[in-house]
């Protein structure tokens, strides 16, 4: 049983899905959404041609985490009393995942997290992700760790070495998957078209973090609205999350300077077809640490820190935080010096082949053979 909720987990969990299903002589799959996220979730599912055995649809306006969590829980019940599934499958960090592999394990179920192993050593940086993706750890019982780092990170908190694979990280599959339906594929943005004929270069920007909601949004934005200003011959486009902490500071510091442009959020395809045309991304989201550093861009992440150290340790990534200053000096060096560009658009991929998915259920067979 596969559970997701959110965008980044329909899209680290749709190769794995699609494998599992086509290797329907050892797996029986059910793929549940909770749709944590209704709009974004929807949209990567569509380009995988996934559909959900299960549809909680549990996203209301203005949940919170209290809400979020309890609904979640309480609708699983029923979602594993149905189904008896042998293994939840469950990936990276988020409520979901977490009452998800909790349902799991009250059902005394088996629980394999995906991308397992990420730490910051800080419960409040990111929230409330970090303390999520340790609560997944101690129920889990097969650990798919993306990296050696996050092997260690487990070991580091004693949980045994027979029970953690390093396989890679599966969006790196799902990345490689669609950079290949989308070669030779003009703008998918037909409005967008034109703009980009405009402009030399593109400059990718999101941002989602609950940590970064109030004044270190305002900073962020504050420092975008600079460097659009010092480069008109750039082209700076935001598609802005739909969440009203972030909605708000953005339209109200970036809206209506000639050369930024605030879209409304991408679908996948869209996203990562405007990741291969960017010069430079800019964002504080997870899965474009490890997705630009693939396809040769250099990433700017808006957090304090990360738990996500690979792609910052061989330079292709670098953490500016809300730092105004910080944010105009690294886009402005990278904008300006050829040879400092060159040393971060080096198509580094520390975090996978693109046969995690396959990894994975290999273990899985093999483990559940009786």
């Amino acid at each position: 049983m596969f559970v997701f909720g959110t965008r980044p987990e329909a899209i680290k969990l749709s190769p794995l899905i699609l494998q599992a299903r086509a290797r329907n002589n050892e797996f029986e799959t059910v793929a549940i959404a909770t749709a944590q996220h209704r709009a974004m979730m929807d949209d990567v599912l569509s380009a995988f041609g996934i559909k959900p055995d299960a549809d909680m649809n549990i996203m209301t306006p203005g949940q919170t985490l209290f809400m979020l969590t309890s609904r979640i829980l309480s609708g699983m019940e029923n979602i594993m009393e149905q189904y008896q599934p042998d293994v939840v499958v469950v990936q990276g960090d988020t409520a979901t995942a977490y009452t998800a592999s909790l349902a799991g394990y009250y059902a005394r179920k088996k629980v394999a997290h995906v991308e397992a192993g990420l730490r910051t050593g800080n419960k409040w940086a990111p929230f409330p992700e970090e303390i999520y993706r340790k609560m997944i750890s101690s129920i889990a019982d097969y650990h798919f760790a993306p990296t050696e780092t996050s092997r260690q990170n487990l070991l580091k908190e004693n949980y045994p070495d027979s029970a953690i694979h390093v396989t890679g990280n599966t969006v790196i599959d799902a990345l490689l998957w669609m950079e290949e339906q989308l070669r030779g594929a003009p703008c998918p943005l037909e409005d967008f078209a034109p703009v980009l004929e405009r402009y030399k270069r593109l400059v990718l920007i999101t941002g989602h973090r609950r940590e970064n909601f109030g004044e270190p949004f305002l900073r962020i934005c504050t420092a975008l609205r600079e460097m659009a200003m010092k480069n008109p011959d750039v082209c700076f486009a935001y598609p802005v999350h739909l969440n009203p902490n972030v909605q708000k500071p953005v339209h109200a510091i970036l809206e209506g300077i000639g050369n930024f442009f605030l879209l409304p959020p991408l679908s996948y395809p869209d996203f990562v077809w405007m990741m291969r045309k960017s010069c430079l991304i800019i964002s504080d989201s997870g899965g474009v640490q490890e997705e630009a550093p693939a396809l040769s861009k250099p990433v700017l992440v808006t957090r304090r820190i990360s738990e996500r150290p690979e792609a910052i340790e061989a330079g292709v990534i670098k953490l500016v935080g809300d730092d105004t200053d910080k944010i105009i000096y690294e886009s402005q060096r990278l904008l300006d010096d050829p040879a400092y560009y060159k040393s971060m658009a080096r198509g580094i991929s520390p975090y996978g082949d693109g046969r995690a998915s396959e990894r994975i259920l290999d273990i899985l067979s093999e483990s559940l053979k009786v």
